[in-house]
């Protein structure tokens, strides 16, 4: 076998075996294990369970929507193609639907609901002689305020014929929004200055024919918000969003489950605080560092070299995600110029929001997955034949898919894509997250699997020969990257047509399940195999520590994932469920600062880890916008009463931003920097640019959050208490001089941002073009 084969050479204990597990140690992690697979199926059996009640639960899509006396208003197929026109326009990507989507425009559900009520309301006062529902008195307008409770709420649905019947007047109502948007997603010069403050263009929607099928696609969903249940007092959407004048409040189930949710928070970290405490000897490591760095030694393969191109893909959508969300944040306070260019007429709000959003989640998996194929053949010590050719081939998979999903997203907002079906499967699905049209979905996943072949393949030979908790800590390498291969599979799981409250349930699958589930899962056991081929700790401690933080993250995480649903059309089981067990999501950030503290103390261990400073500093950034961000700011709004009010605010930015990048980006930049720092594992670093970088990211995170992002948010949800979710959203709100102000304050924040990640890409640059080497390293002699 050549030594190319070899890879590590004659590092035959890459598995970890040079460090024995403690005695006693397995028996644990076989309890550990245990308690696992009972969580995981206990878990996902009621996610199953309750996801099936779903299916027979949804708010239906009617055959057609008839007017008292039969004339047919609508049908079910003209709601099924304005979905198609929704997609092909941006979808989420431009205002929200049930409170999901972007916050520039409005969300298009509560507008309605809103707009319908008033017209109504004002049609009736005219009917009374008034000349508006204002100029009545209160006892008159409490009687209008009855009747349109009794026109709106009673639900008056047939499944036998699949039929809605509603008013000639409400029909009335539906044509005046009719109108209000061919004005509004077309061309009509009255609407110029709204259109600038929702950041549309004109012809946002190519067609008049094409806006009344919208219009119908956003009937139904707004339909849903205040129709009740059959048997139920309550709306499809629980009562979302916050209308007074349709009878939209905040239920009991809501307001029982937010204090049961504080309570189980409270209960929760006090437990696990003093379980720590009397637990804290058994979990410390008292493994002393070796005096020489381990990883000197590490032989680099063509496959592990190979994946140097990836980091290299990293930085540079890194760069074009940073971008595309200047450009995005923007458009909020100059709607579709950028510093007096015209940029909206080639990139839109809509798309400029599509590829940043799509590009955060690809850069970050891009980082994981090349450290998965780097670290696969150093911990084996096995390089298998042909293993950089699949490499390879996967890099170039990966460019087409995100060359081609952007492209075609691109076609999509700008019409040049008019079918909706070759936009379901080439253009834009309209869904946040999982934008990319379904051939590209494909794409990606069987890449994902591509890569899970090329990782099982190369860590074979460790499975085999490997013993006691490094065999534990190998298996459970393994499982975590076989769920990040096989969870995106959930978003394959709606069709083009499929229900809005079903696709919603598997989009979050792959949100939350994937990237804000097992990627952490995996994120736990990358660093923990780090560090022990650092020798800074110890297996069994590594070992003991992933699976038990595994059970802490996916105790609360898994069923959890029902707080993104609360107001997405499902039953009052999943309200409870949701806000209940996402409460225990924060638990394990009660121990942030230990893990913070640890982290900086393995850098101080031995004076070789200097050269590993700053991938261990990102680490140790990880820590800290775990508290805040994924902690902090999302309890902020994961209560069921939080988030009621806050919905579709500038709240959840405030947790997207400090939670996808501040965690999950910060991870991502570290295991970069970590795998670069073994491509150049010989050679010492100029590392001051690095050190700018990283400061600059974090205090310009800190302030886009605190100066702008979050004052923003809490203003809206005060107007969103007080007045309405439609309110908080509007043109009339969220033009007033000061949301103005705070939103050109996002300015100072993105720009320090902005110059951390470019320093980050000369940085990466310099580590191939030279500048940011600076000859061999003072300790090469001793650990060669």
């Amino acid at each position: 076998m050549s030594d190319e084969q070899r890879g590590t050479g004659g590092d035959t204990n890459a598995g970890g075996d040079s460090l024995p597990p403690e005695d006693g140690s397995t028996g644990n992690l076989k309890r550990l294990w245990v308690a696992l697979a009972v969580l995981l199926l206990a878990s996902f059996g009621a996610l199953l369970y309750y996801g099936g009640e779903l299916y027979q639960q949804a708010p239906p899509i009617p055959e057609r929507v008839v007017i008292e006396g039969g004339e047919v208003l609508l049908t079910g197929d003209d709601i099924r193609a304005g979905q198609d026109v929704w997609r092909a326009m941006g979808g989420h990507e431009l205002g929200s639907i049930w409170g999901h989507g972007a916050y520039t425009a409005p969300d298009w559900t509560a507008d309605w609901v809103h707009r319908e009520a008033i017209w109504l309301l004002e049609a009736w006062a005219r009917e009374q002689g008034a000349p508006s529902y204002a100029a009545l008195d209160a006892e008159a307008q409490a009687g209008l305020q009855a009747r349109l409770l009794a026109a709106v709420r009673t639900n008056r649905y047939d499944p036998a014929s699949g039929t809605v019947t509603i008013s000639p007047l409400r029909a009335e109502a539906i044509a005046s929004i009719r109108a209000h948007h061919r004005s509004l997603f077309g061309d009509d010069p009255a609407y110029s200055g709204m259109r600038e403050s929702f950041a549309m263009p004109e012809r946002t929607v190519a067609t008049d024919a094409n806006t009344d099928k919208l219009t119908a696609f956003f009937f139904w969903a707004s339909w849903a918000c205040v129709t009740e249940r059959p048997g139920m007092e309550i709306t499809y959407t629980h009562n979302w969003p916050p209308d007074d004048l349709v009878g939209n409040r905040p239920t009991g189930t809501i307001i029982v489950v937010s204090v049961i949710s504080f309570v189980l928070l409270l209960g929760g970290i006090g437990a696990l605080s003093w379980w720590y405490a009397a637990t804290r000897r058994r979990w410390a490591d008292t493994h002393i560092a070796p005096p020489a760095d381990p990883l000197l030694g590490l032989q680099v393969t063509p496959s592990m070299r190979a994946t140097l191109k990836y980091f290299w893909i990293v930085g540079a959508l890194l760069v074009v995600q940073m971008i595309t969300g200047v450009i995005a944040a923007h458009y909020g306070v100059e709607g579709n110029g950028f510093y007096g260019i015209p940029l909206a007429e080639w990139v839109p709000y809509s798309l400029a929001r599509t590829w940043h959003t799509q590009l955060g989640v690809l850069w970050i998996a891009t980082s994981w997955l090349a450290t998965g194929l780097f670290l696969a053949p150093a911990v084996s010590g096995h390089e298998p034949k042909f293993q950089r050719f699949g490499v390879n081939f996967l890099f170039v998979c990966l460019v087409l898919i995100v060359g081609g999903s952007m492209a075609g997203q691109a076609l999509a907002i700008h019409h040049r894509i008019t079918d909706g079906g070759t936009n379901f499967w080439f253009g834009h699905q309209g869904f946040e997250y999982v934008d990319l049209g379904r051939f590209w979905q494909i794409f990606l996943l069987v890449g994902l699997f591509v890569w899970l072949g090329l990782m099982l393949r190369a860590l074979w030979p460790a499975l085999k020969k490997s013993t006691g908790a490094s065999r534990h800590l190998l298996v459970l390498f393994v499982l975590s990257s076989g769920a990040i291969a096989l969870f995106y599979a959930a978003g394959l799981m709606w069709g083009r047509h499929t229900n809005l409250a079903i696709a919603e349930y598997w989009r979050w699958w792959v949100v939350h399940l994937w990237v804000e589930g097992f990627f952490e899962v995996f994120a736990v056991v990358v660093i923990g195999f780090l560090f022990t081929r650092m020798g800074l700790l110890r297996v069994s401690t590594a070992t003991a520590a992933a699976l038990f933080t595994t059970i802490l993250y996916l105790l609360g995480g898994v069923l959890g994932m029902f707080h993104h649903l609360y107001f997405t059309g499902t039953t009052p089981i999943i309200l409870a469920l949701g806000g209940t067990f996402s409460a225990l999501e924060l638990m394990p950030l009660v121990l942030i600062g230990y893990e913070a503290y640890e982290n900086l103390s393995m850098l101080r261990g031995a004076a070789w880890a200097k050269h590993y400073k700053w991938p261990i500093y990102w680490f140790i950034a990880v820590a800290f916008w775990n508290l805040v961000g994924a902690g902090l700011f999302g309890f902020l709004i994961n209560p069921p009463i939080a988030l009621y009010y806050m919905q579709g605010l500038n709240t959840t930015p405030v947790h997207g931003h400090t939670a996808l990048f501040g965690v999950y980006g910060m991870l991502g930049i570290g295991l970069t920097l970590f795998c670069l720092r073994g491509l150049f594992m010989r050679q010492q670093w100029r590392t001051g640019v690095l050190g700018f970088a990283f400061w600059s990211m974090n205090i310009g995170l800190l302030l886009m959050v605190l100066l702008s992002l979050l004052p923003v948010g809490l203003a809206q949800t005060w107007a969103s208490v007080e007045t309405g979710m439609w309110y908080a959203r509007s043109e009339e709100f969220m033009q007033t001089p000061v949301l103005e102000v705070l939103r050109w304050l996002r300015a100072p924040g993105d720009t320090i941002f902005a110059i951390g990640i470019l320093a980050v890409g000369w940085f990466v640059v310099g580590l191939s073009t030279g500048w940011s080497l600076k000859g061999e390293r003072d300790d090469v002699a001793g650990g060669a």
